[in-house]
């Protein structure tokens, strides 16, 4: 009979709903039973497309007797890490700071007042060397609560008081030093770090496993710009970047089929992904893209962004607008899916790919590194799924494949995209990865940013009106007008969740991208509307910067501050961007002055460990240099004015916000704030930018080579 978590819109938490485990989702049912009964709480926290939480839900979670050890002494309690990422910083942190790593499945224990006491991620069926098996942990733990429980309490609470003052001295001030000369440090010794960790031959920093940490490529595209585009620094930061997303496209960790990436390598050469796909890797990935063709002009990665985008608007668009979050790593292997493996749906037989490709399977196998037992080293195949079975990897160039049977370049791309969309048709016919249909506002937020970029950069409308019909459905449904407040996350219906300080900040940042990408006012004035509630929420008042959670929760032992820019930015990094563009669309001071406390709060960490926070040395270098706007008049619609705007996303450069003057409603309300702007006009019926620093402007100007030489 299905439990309590049937009754749950979260995939994941319904996922768990047959098993023989009494769970709890986390609410106060559960922490009422945990006081009442005096029994510890078991936390496990993961996502519905996470492999090794598949793994241990069946070796542990669906063993009846396994089941009866958790049923019998604890609280059982599942958290979509997705929906609650708030409870699972918590209790990551603590599980970080015990074992000295991370990850899904998180398995916590708590004491009924949610203080943990001991914890770790994936736990065997059976004892192993290292690694104790679960149910042997069940069993210490359980003796040690009904014989030091007093201990186990204390340890509880030792545990809160040691993250808390953590988390303390991070915030205090650092010793004095100008901003500048901070950033000046910061920024050099961030650039030493990925220039000695750089892989020169596979691109990517260290070595396996490797993340696609798109932060680490945005501050590196930066640095070209600030060192300039031909000095020795510019060079090495550009290439650093350029030639990771160029080893990242040809590897196994992009989908070559389908579109699209993995969610990170298990080897060093982009080769063996964890076949899981993530809406927020599919959003960054693509602005490093679409940033690395304005950097280099190679139209490689053009086409790699158009990839993406691709992929995301087949197969993980809503029908009525926003995306969803993820596809799984494994999916099943037969019709009936009895069995799952991971990559399933993404390997190749060499038998399945002759079948499908025909003559032109000899080509597809020697660009691709096809072999007839299988590409897919032992050492990256530990459980043995992917046996007999090949990757698609690009290994040698488009030339020496053509070269190699006597093909034009032209040819030999023409052949190999025809191969892969037959290979899309012949792979349509397998079962798919399961979908996690949640529709979660900071992700797409992340990909609203990434359309709207893409339509400035690729010159393609349809992805400006892609981010915007996901902009108007986060408003429908995970947006309360009258009070103001985002919610978190929309599955049959808008989740119980309110949203958190990522919420508002990704989707703040997206806004403001899809108004300079359309010049439609009302992404403006509800970017201002929510970087207000934002602020309202979870702005610290005291130390400054922003809490991951609003205060009002009493279910949370500890409020956080995110301060690492990892597989997703932290909500400062950004929130202090957009505070800073908002503050120079609109006059107002008192943004910009939010913006520089966010940034000295957490200067302690970005100063030590630069490498951490790449993202808000980002947002350091835009504090620094002087508020720059170009002033857009005329009609936006029009394919002059659209001509026009096009310059400005040609190259990488400083970095400018952009408004327009449209003479009608966009203008005035504008003009209400930066009364400048009124007077901006369209001058002899023609298109006309105003290039503007430090709110004084240059003479208007009409043409693009005009424009190019003011933005030089």
């Amino acid at each position: 009979m299905p439990n309590r978590l049937a009754r749950e819109k979260s995939p994941y938490l319904r996922q768990h709903a047959d098993n023989p485990v009494d769970w709890f989702p986390w609410g106060e049912e559960a922490f009422a039973k945990a006081r009442a009964e005096q029994k510890p709480i078991f936390l496990s926290i993961g996502y519905s497309t996470c492999h090794w939480c598949h793994v241990m839900a069946r070796e542990s979670f669906a063993d009846a007797e396994t089941a009866a050890l958790l049923n019998t002494h604890f609280v059982a309690i599942k958290v979509d890490r997705e929906e609650r990422p708030d409870v699972d910083r918590v209790y990551m942190t603590y599980v970080q700071g015990l074992t000295g790593h991370g990850g899904w499945p998180l398995s916590a224990w708590l004491t009924p007042e949610l203080k943990p006491f001991y914890g770790g991620t994936y736990f065997p069926p059976e004892d192993r060397p290292g690694r104790p098996a679960f149910a042997s942990v069940l069993r210490v733990l359980t003796q040690g609560w009904e014989q030091e429980r007093d201990k186990i309490t204390a340890e509880g609470a030792r545990a809160v008081d040691v993250m808390r003052a953590r988390a303390e001295r991070a915030a205090a001030p650092p010793a004095a030093m100008l901003l500048d000369e901070a950033a000046g440090e910061a920024f050099g010794r961030a650039l030493q770090y990925f220039d000695e960790t750089f892989d020169p031959r596979e691109g990517g920093f260290g070595g396996a496993p490797k993340f696609p940490r798109a932060c680490v490529l945005n501050f590196l595209f930066r640095c070209a710009v600030l060192q300039g585009a031909d000095s020795e620094a510019g060079r090495a930061a550009r290439h650093m970047a350029a030639f990771t997303l160029q080893k990242m496209a040809q590897g196994g960790l992009h989908d070559h089929v389908g579109g699209g990436y993995h969610r990170y390598a298990v080897d060093a050469r982009w080769f063996v992904p964890h076949f899981e796909k993530m809406l927020y890797d599919q959003a960054q990935i693509a602005v490093n893209f679409l940033e690395a063709f304005q950097a280099t002009g190679d139209a490689r990665h053009a086409w790699a962004a158009r990839d993406i985008f691709d992929y995301v608007r087949r197969d993980l668009a809503h029908p009525a607008g926003g995306f969803f979050s993820a596809e799984d790593a494994d999916s099943a292997t037969e019709a009936d899916g009895t069995e799952h493996a991971e990559g399933a749906f993404y390997l190749w037989s060499a038998d399945e790919l002759r079948a499908a490709l025909s003559a032109d399977h000899r080509l597809v196998a020697a660009h691709f590194g096809v072999r007839e037992a299988g590409n897919v080293p032992p050492e990256s195949d530990p459980q043995g799924e992917f046996s007999g079975k090949n990757l698609l990897a690009q290994r040698q160039p488009l030339a020496a494949s053509a070269q190699q049977f006597g093909l034009s370049p032209e040819a030999a791309n023409a052949k190999l995209v025809g191969a892969l969309a037959r290979l899309r048709t012949a792979r349509a016919r397998r079962p798919r990865p399961h979908l996690d249909d949640k529709i979660i506002t900071a992700w797409n937020g992340l990909m609203i940013s990434a359309l709207a970029k893409g339509a400035q950069v690729l010159g393609e409308e349809a992805l400006s009106a892609a981010a915007a019909r996901t902009a108007e459905f986060l408003r429908r449904e995970l947006f309360d007008a009258t009070r103001g407040v985002l919610f978190r996350a929309w599955r049959e219906g808008r989740g119980a969740a309110e949203g958190f300080a990522e919420d508002y900040a990704f989707l703040v940042q997206g806004l403001l991208d899809l108004y300079e990408a359309s010049f439609d006012i009302r992404w403006l004035q509800w970017a201002e509307q929510l970087q207000g509630k934002m602020d309202e929420l979870f702005f610290d008042a005291e130390r400054g910067g922003y809490f991951d959670s609003r205060a009002d929760d009493p279910s949370l032992v500890l409020r956080l501050k995110e301060d690492y820019d990892g597989a997703e930015p932290a909500p400062s990094s950004v929130a202090a961007s957009n505070l800073l563009r908002l503050a120079a669309m609109l006059h107002r001071d008192e943004f910009r002055g939010r913006a520089q406390r966010t940034l000295e709060a957490f200067r302690g960490q970005w100063l030590d460990l630069p490498q951490a926070l790449p993202q808000m040395l980002c947002a350091v270098e835009l504090a620094l240099e002087p508020p720059r706007q170009v002033v857009m008049a005329g009609d936006p619609a029009a394919a002059d004015f659209r001509a026009l705007t096009a310059v400005l996303h040609e190259r990488s450069g400083a970095r400018r916000v952009l408004l327009c003057a449209d003479g009608g409603e966009g203008r005035a309300w504008l003009a209400a704030r930066a009364p400048e702007i009124a007077a901006m006009r369209a001058l002899d019926d023609r298109p006309t930018a105003y290039v503007c620093e430090n709110f004084t402007c240059q003479a208007p100007v009409h043409d693009a080579a005009a424009l190019r030489a003011l933005l030089a």
